[in-house]
């Protein structure tokens, strides 16, 4: 028994992990995180352009590409190493299934996400079509195809799981946009059940991204003021207080009525950006039943070697509005609404530059290997 396994059977959180590599599938390193506790992978361009990179696990794909298109072999090799990444974690998804279908719990687990080209965050039509292309390519019934919270990837968002696709809805750094994803994730399901798919098989998850808020509001404080290492936090607390609400409300048990899963929030981008800061500050202090952390390699070692999941601020609703307190405090001059559509905006544009630099990466290697 690990501190991972504790963190999901005593509070009801599940540790899944940021990243994902060829030679991890390769050589065991995925299917050992597994047993050691981990439930869940996601990626985005990022991980992907570090992976190829660094390691030269992809090199004898590269030289046997049959294709001459960076992008066209880019996907071809992320679909599948993401569909193996999906057979690693079968095991943790039929058990799931089979917690879920007693009743047990009110989610499905077990996921891998791959997110859709960061070109398209602003082309709802495009990411429809990226999303379906690849959630086919897979082909594993525990993918999960990442789309962004902007304004025009929520309406693909209940496009994709209407037609009955799991979906990871990412780069969320508001409560409001989070309120309109939780909207989009209901209307979604409701058109799905109008279509006579099954509620129970499609599942999603809302990542709200944590550290970063932090990073931006710490640079609007002075050095050594007590609200620095505050906000992102609070803002946790008060998303999974309206994830609370807004799943007792008539329109979402309407959707667990016929079967649905809930939609759980997930907290990304939580390792800590300031050294200063303990590392596990985005981990200890927001567990709660029925969420998701995604933490990358060295914070999951972290927490594999002290995390002390009692310190939770989420454990209680008095708690929780104790620490979501903490943004009535910030400065007047502080648009904490400011900061946020500019993290939004900066997420967008840094995943566009890591996907433009993966692909470059490819496209040399594949010249290299010509």
């Amino acid at each position: 028994m690990t501190r991972l396994h504790s963190l999901f059977d005593d509070y009801g959180q599940s540790p899944w992990i940021d990243n994902i590599r060829r030679d991890w599938l390769n050589d065991g390193t995925l299917a050992s995180l597994v047993e050691q506790g981990v439930r869940g992978v996601t990626s985005n361009p990022a991980i992907f352009a570090k992976a190829f990179a660094t390691s030269s696990a992809y090199d004898d794909q590269l030289t046997n590409a049959t294709v001459a298109d960076a992008e066209e072999l880019f996907e071809t090799l992320a679909v599948a190493d993401v569909r193996d990444a999906c057979d690693v974690l079968l095991e943790v998804h039929s058990e799931s299934r089979r917690e879920f279908r007693s009743g047990r719990r009110r989610y499905r687990d077990g996921y891998v996400s791959l997110e859709v080209s960061p070109h398209l965050a602003r082309d709802s039509a495009g990411t429809v079509v990226a999303a379906k292309r690849l959630a086919n390519a897979v082909g594993r019934e525990n993918v999960m195809i990442k789309i962004p919270a902007t304004a025009e990837g929520l309406t693909a968002v209940t496009e994709v799981l209407g037609e009955g696709i799991n979906v990871n809805v990412t780069l969320i750094f508001s409560i409001d946009r989070y309120d309109e994803v939780i909207t989009a994730w209901m209307t979604g399901l409701e058109r799905a059940s109008a279509k006579g798919h099954d509620l129970g098989s499609i599942a999603s998850v809302a990542s709200f991204f944590v550290s970063r808020v932090d990073a931006a509001i710490d640079e609007l404080l002075p050095l050594g003021d007590v609200r620095r290492g505050t906000a992102a936090n609070a803002q946790v607390a008060r998303a999974y207080a309206l994830y609370r609400e807004r799943m007792e409300s008539d329109r979402a048990l309407a959707l667990l009525n016929q079967g649905a899963q809930v939609q759980r929030p997930l907290w990304a981008s939580t390792s800590t950006k300031n050294p200063t800061y303990y590392d596990l500050l985005y981990v200890d202090n927001i567990v709660s039943d029925e969420t998701v952390n995604t933490m990358p390699d060295l914070t999951l070692a972290a927490v594999l070697h002290h995390g002390d999941f009692t310190t939770s601020m989420l454990e209680s609703p008095e708690s929780a509005a104790s620490a979501a307190a903490a943004l009535e405090l910030l400065p007047d001059e502080i648009s904490l609404d400011a900061v946020t559509d500019k993290l939004e905006a900066e997420g967008v544009a840094a995943f566009v530059d890591s996907y433009d630099e993966l692909l470059a990466t490819v496209a040399a290697k594949l010249r290299r290997s010509s």
